[in-house]
């Protein structure tokens, strides 16, 4: 039986003038020049250009016939391009191919939108991403995506580490996100949980003496979804024994700088910066600041006490209250009224209720020098400590935000990132940095308890063991997240390895011994038995690639993701099953389901 091929086409160059070969894929394009047939071959390698003369009586009648994405078979002689007609821009652009005979593997009926037109909707991709996918954009993207695996794979594997595989039907143990549930036919009502990560069993890993583990690990999280969120994600989970955190940080940030490097040949610092949450917060209003934008938020909160102007000195005398002030070199030419009413528009987004800003005309005129409806409110002597605070000079623009901490904190940490963009105020193209020293919790004002600002099995600092029974609110934690460009790549922590302390984080967090047992047990007695102290860290592929392919949406680097629905158009996934089944798993369906399961059929159905 004759091969398929005997050369992809990216293989085709000056070094096989003369020769035969044969090659498969698929027609990009299709042209007629005045008798002569040419044709754009594309297989993965690349792309190739077919003559047919009609001198080759069989092979220009079968040509004739060809159409975009028929898949062929052409056997040819490789000769040069004529010249004026050479490809530099093409690896095959020096050669063309003279076919002696094509054979027509399998016809395609017209596509519905055509591979090079970058205007095609995401939904139309999205339900044909078979075909999406075959773009040489896409392409690239997911050989980047196999070279990132096989670096973070060969670069473990020389540090000693093992790649273990996890469960995937695994304990329901709802921390954080809602768990995705499998109802089990062999337990009548009972069900298993998806893993919304492989943490507790890394841990036990490490109580079994493994004491370096990896894994490319599926995790799932029924949540809402965002550009970088989707219900199923994949993340490099790592897990060490008789490590602290600055070693576990300065390993993987080698691991990461040296990604960089051999995939985009790009040489990251040779240390990251590493900055507390604390201020972070308070310099950015955000635990994930992108440094490369220089603006800064600049916390005027004591200043504004004693005001009489209400909306300033209401937040600042409130213990939850925040008033803070960021500076826009040279703002107060580049911004027009008009974009400030936008960026008014913009903060709304994040519940501020306005957007107060002043214009530095001339600081050498005090309070006649400054332009803006709320300088009349405010003491010249505040004005003047305002701006020598942020640092004011002739021609700036400066905003403020007074509100509830949080909101300041969310709304100008995003006009920050907005206002740098939109005024060119990036300074480099990759800031990695890590973020340290965290709140072991957060409250819950709503439910009025502790919550875990990562997970519950985050260690605390050492020192601070004992406040976890007395002053839980201020007990910071061993963990690190890595922050590329305002995005956490990845996020980790010394681990509770001693039973005692791990009962008292349960107990801050308002799970009694009852419920740590029915939940955690089988992590609270495995402790019991040696347990090594231990930390890792999970870096989100999805989002590491696609920050390095510089597409926004993660949904752009998962072969065949759910849409922001959290639903797979090419699919038509989640559906309805058949009662059969439901019977066998003891589920019925309530009224209000089984009503908008019809709904959804008699839509599809029209």
């Amino acid at each position: 039986m004759k091969a398929l091929r005997s050369h992809v086409c990216g293989q085709i160059n000056e070094s096989l003038i003369g020769q035969i070969i044969t090659v498969s894929g698929w027609a990009q394009r299709r042209r007629d020049h005045g008798g002569v047939i040419f044709i754009d071959l594309r297989d993965a390698s690349g792309l190739l250009q077919v003559v047919v003369d009609p001198d080759a009586v069989d092979a220009f009648a079968v040509a004739d016939t060809v159409r975009n994405e028929h898949v062929l078979q052409v056997t040819a002689k490789v000769r040069p391009r004529p010249e004026g007609t050479t490809n530099k821009d093409l690896p095959t652009g020096m050669v063309e191919v003279y076919a002696t005979d094509i054979a027509v593997l399998n016809r395609s009926d017209p596509i519905p939108f055509q591979l090079d037109d970058d205007d095609t909707s995401e939904a139309v991709r999205l339900k044909y991403r078979y075909l999406d996918l075959r773009r040489d954009s896409m392409q690239k993207i997911f050989r980047l995506r196999s070279g990132v695996t096989k670096y973070f794979r060969d670069f473990l594997e020389a540090e000693n580490f093992c790649d273990i595989e996890t469960p995937i039907l695994t304990k329901s143990t709802p921390e954080g996100a809602r768990d995705y549930l499998v109802p089990s036919r062999v337990h009548a009502g009972e069900f298993f949980a998806l893993p919304q990560s492989p943490q507790l069993f890394k841990q036990l890993l490490m109580v079994a003496g493994f004491e370096r583990y990896y894994q490319i690990a599926r995790c799932f999280r029924d949540e809402d979804l965002r550009a970088d969120r989707q219900p199923e994600f994949t993340q490099l989970d790592v897990e060490t024994s008789f490590m602290n955190e600055e070693e576990i940080m300065n390993m993987m940030e080698n691991m990461i700088r040296g990604l960089f490097k051999a995939k985009l040949d790009v040489d990251l610092p040779a240390e990251f910066p590493r900055m507390t949450y604390a201020d972070s917060i308070e310099q950015y209003g955000i635990d994930r600041p992108d440094l490369r934008i220089p603006l800064r938020l600049v916390s005027v909160t004591d200043l504004m006490k004693s005001v009489d102007f209400k909306v300033f000195s209401a937040p600042a005398n409130s213990d939850e209250g925040r008033v803070a002030a960021m500076r826009i070199p040279g703002g107060a030419s580049a911004l027009t009224r008009k974009q400030i009413d936008l960026y008014t528009d913009f903060v709304g987004n994040y519940g501020a209720r306005g957007l107060a800003y002043i214009k530095v005309n001339d600081l050498s005129m005090g309070k006649e020098g400054l332009q803006s409806p709320i300088v009349k409110n405010l003491p010249e002597d505040v004005l003047a400590q305002v701006m020598e605070r942020v640092g004011a000079q002739n021609g700036d623009l400066v905003f403020f935000g007074a509100d509830h901490a949080k909101v300041v904190n969310d709304s100008l940490a995003a006009l920050r990132v907005k206002v740098g963009t939109d005024l060119g105020m990036i300074e480099t193209k990759w800031s990695p940095m890590w973020v340290v020293d965290f709140p072991m919790f957060e409250k819950d004002e709503d439910n009025n308890r502790w919550t875990s600002l990562h997970h519950p099995f985050t260690a605390p600092k050492q020192d601070q063991v004992e406040q976890l029974a007395t002053d839980p609110g201020n007990v910071l934690s061993r963990a690190y997240d890595m922050v590329l460009n305002g995005t956490e790549l990845g996020g980790g922590s010394i681990r509770i390895h001693q039973t005692d302390v791990q009962k008292q984080a349960f107990t801050a967090l308002g799970i009694d011994d009852d419920e740590a047992q029915e939940k955690f047990g089988f992590l609270l007695d495995a402790l019991r038995y040696g347990a090594p102290p231990h930390g890792g860290i999970a870096f989100g592929i999805d989002r590491i690639v696609a920050m390095m392919s510089e597409v926004e949406s993660i949904r752009e680097v998962i072969a065949f993701p759910k849409t922001q629905r959290a639903s797979c158009s090419l699919t038509a996934a989640p559906s309805g099953v058949d009662k059969n089944q439901l019977r066998d798993l003891h589920i019925r369906l309530s009224p209000a389901a089984q009503a908008a399961q019809q709904a959804d059929t008699e839509k599809e159905g029209t």
